[in-house]
C-alpha cells in the first residue's frame, strides 16, 4: 500500500476539506501515474462522475455524478477517541508548551532544569481526563478507538459521549470505543455512514448501561437494528431518523425497555408497519413525523373499545404526514394511554377552514388527550369541544336513527364509523335537543348573536339584565361592558355561566383572551358576575 494509505482504506470513510465521503477504489488510473482514492461523495455535488474514467470503470456510486478521484494526501483518515478528545479539550502534548512544561526554563540569564516535567503534565493531563464525565468529539474527525484499554484507563468517568459527524467506517470501532467506557449512559454517533454486522454482533458488555442511543442519518436497515439491539439490554430511547427505514420486523426479545422511538423521516411502506413494533410494553413516546403514513388503524378493537397495540403509548407525533381520513384520528382514541399529540400538516386538517374548530374535533374525537399540537388542553376547553361536537353533528345523528328515547335511539354503522364518541357524548351531557342543533349555519351577524341573562348572585339588589352578544366577543371586553354596566372594574369582575341545558353546573370563564364560542356559551345561558 502507498504511503500514507492505510491498509484497510477500502470502504473507510474520509473527509477533504468540509466534504465527506467513502473510499471505494484504492490504486492506479490509467494512464496517470502513483494511487489514486476514488471516493464516494456524501453530497453528490462534490463529485465528477460515477466511477468511470475513460471508459474503465474503477468504483460505482449510487449518484451518476457522485464520485471523483483523489490523491491521498488529500484525504483525511482521521484520528483515534483520545486523540480527538485530547485536543478537543486542550489537553494534548502539543498544547503543554504553553503551560512550561518543556525540560528547561530561561529566566534572564539563568537556565533553569526541570527535572521529570513531562511525566508530570502526563499526571495532569490524566487527572483532567478523569474528571470528564459529558464529552463532544462532534466534527473531529475520530475513526477507530485507538491502542487497547487506553481509554478505559484514562477516561474512567465518561457517561456521555457525542461522536456525530465523524469518520467512523463500522459499528465495530464505536464497540471498540464503548467497550472501554463502563458505565456509558447516552451515545450520540448520528451523522456517521457506517456499516452494521449482518450477523449477530451481541457484545455482553460494550452497552450493560446505555439508555440513549442516537444513530440518525447512519444508514443503518431495522433488521440491524434489530441484531445490535442484542446487546442494549436497558436501552430507553432510540433516535434513527433519516436512515431509508421502509419496512419494520416484530423485535423479539429486543427493544423491551423501550421507552422512546424516533422513526422520522424514514419513508415507511405504510401505516401497517406500525403494528409490528405495537408490542414494545413500555413504549411511551413515538414519533413518526414525516414517515409517509397515510392511514392509521388498529384491528383488534371495536368503536369505544381499548387496542391491546401499544399499551404504554402516552405520546404521539404523526405530523407532516399524508394522514387524509378523520378516520385515522378516530383510531387514535382506541390507544389506552394516549395524552399527547402532534399532527399538524395532515391533509385531513384541510378539510376544515376554521383553526378552531379544527381543534375541537379533535379534542372531542380524542377522549383521554391532554395536550395537542403543544399546547395545553383545558378542561373547560375540552367540555367546549366536546358540546359543540354534539351539537353540530346531532342533525347527522337523527337522520342516521339517532332518537332522545333510548329505546328508539339506533343510529346507523356508518354514523357510529364516522363519529364514535358521539353515544358516550350524549352520556355525559345528554341527547342533544332539537333547538340547540346547529349544524353548520352561515355565519350571519344574527348566528353570532347570543341572548344572555346577566346576573349578579351575591348582589340581590342588582336586576338581571338581558343582554345580545356577539359570540367571538372575548371575555376581556365582556368585562369591559359590564364594567360600564355596574361600574367595577373588569380586573376585579370574576366571570361564570350556567347552560340552560346543564341545570346547577357552574363554568368559570377564566380567560380573559378567549372568546363565548370557545366556552360553548348558547343563546339562554346566565353570564354570573362576581367582585
Amino acid at each position: 500500500m502507498a504511503a500514507g494509505v492505510p491498509p484497510d482504506a477500502l470502504g473507510r470513510r474520509v473527509s477533504c476539506g468540509t466534504d465527506y465521503g467513502t473510499v471505494r477504489y484504492v490504486g492506479s488510473v490509467s494512464p496517470t501515474a502513483g494511487i489514486w482514492l476514488g471516493v464516494e461523495w456524501d453530497d453528490p455535488q462534490r463529485g465528477k462522475h460515477d466511477g468511470s474514467y475513460e471508459g474503465t470503470q474503477y468504483f460505482k456510486c449510487r449518484h451518476p455524478k457522485g464520485g471523483s478521484f483523489i490523491r491521498p494526501n488529500k484525504a483525511n483518515f482521521g484520528v483515534d477517541f483520545l486523540t480527538a478528545v485530547k485536543d478537543r479539550y486542550g489537553l494534548s502534548e502539543k498544547q503543554d508548551v504553553q503551560y512550561g512544561t518543556e525540560d528547561t526554563v530561561v529566566f534572564g540569564t539563568k537556565t533553569v532544569e526541570f527535572v521529570g516535567m513531562d511525566s508530570v503534565a502526563e499526571q495532569q493531563r490524566q487527572v483532567q481526563l478523569n474528571k470528564l464525565v459529558d464529552i463532544s468529539v462532534r466534527e473531529c474527525a475520530v475513526s477507530h478507538a485507538g491502542q487497547e484499554e487506553e481509554i478505559s484507563r484514562t477516561c474512567a468517568n465518561m457517561r456521555h459521549i457525542n461522536l456525530s459527524k465523524n469518520l467512523i467506517s463500522s459499528w465495530e470501532t464505536v464497540i471498540a470505543i464503548a467497550s472501554q467506557i463502563q458505565n456509558l449512559e447516552t451515545l450520540n454517533v448520528s451523522e456517521n455512514k457506517m456499516r452494521f454486522s449482518s450477523t449477530s454482533t451481541f457484545t455482553s458488555s460494550a452497552f450493560s448501561n446505555l439508555k440513549i442511543l442516537a444513530l440518525n442519518q447512519t444508514e443503518i436497515t431495522w433488521t440491524e437494528v434489530l441484531l445490535c439491539a442484542q446487546g442494549w439490554p436497558v436501552l430507553e430511547e432510540l433516535y434513527l431518523s433519516s436512515n431509508n427505514i421502509t419496512v419494520l420486523e416484530r423485535p423479539d426479545n429486543v427493544l423491551q425497555t423501550l421507552k422512546l422511538l424516533d422513526l422520522s423521516d424514514n419513508q415507511l411502506l405504510d401505516g401497517n408497519q406500525l403494528h409490528l413494533i405495537a408490542q414494545l410494553p413500555r413504549l411511551e413516546q413515538l414519533i413518526l413525523r414525516n414517515t409517509g403514513i397515510s392511514s392509521i388503524h388498529f384491528p383488534d378493537a371495536a368503536f369505544g373499545c381499548k387496542t391491546k397495540m401499544f399499551p404504554s403509548l402516552k405520546r404521539l407525533a404523526i405530523n407532516d404526514n399524508k394522514i387524509s381520513q378523520w378516520s385515522s384520528i378516530n383510531e387514535l382514541d382506541k390507544l389506552p394511554s394516549l395524552r399527547a399529540l402532534q399532527c399538524n400538516n395532515n391533509p385531513f386538517m384541510d378539510t376544515e377552514k376554521n383553526p378552531e374548530t379544527l381543534i375541537q374535533l379533535i379534542i372531542a374525537k380524542i377522549s383521554q388527550l391532554e395536550v395537542l399540537n403543544n399546547c395545553e388542553i383545558l378542561p373547560a376547553e375540552r367540555r367546549g369541544a366536546e358540546l359543540d361536537y354534539r351539537k353540530i353533528f346531532g342533525k347527522d345523528w337523527l337522520e342516521a336513527g339517532g332518537h332522545w328515547n333510548p329505546e328508539k335511539n339506533k343510529p346507523s354503522e356508518e354514523f357510529l364509523a364516522a363519529h364514535p364518541r358521539y353515544p358516550t357524548l350524549c352520556l355525559k351531557y345528554g341527547a342533544p335537543e332539537e333547538g340547540e342543533l346547529k349544524g353548520r349555519q352561515p355565519l350571519t351577524l344574527k348566528n353570532q348573536l347570543l341572548t344572555l341573562t346577566i346576573k349578579c348572585p351575591e348582589k340581590p339588589e342588582q336586576k338581571p339584565v338581558e343582554k345580545k352578544l356577539p359570540e367571538s366577543m372575548t371575555i376581556q371586553k365582556v368585562k369591559g361592558l359590564l364594567y360600564r354596566l355596574f361600574k367595577i372594574p373588569g380586573s376585579e369582575l370574576k366571570l361564570s355561566y350556567e347552560s340552560s341545558k346543564l341545570e346547577g353546573k357552574e363554568v368559570e370563564l377564566d380567560n380573559d383572551l378567549k372568546s363565548l364560542q370557545f366556552y360553548s356559551i348558547e343563546s339562554g345561558d346566565c353570564v354570573l358576575v362576581r367582585w
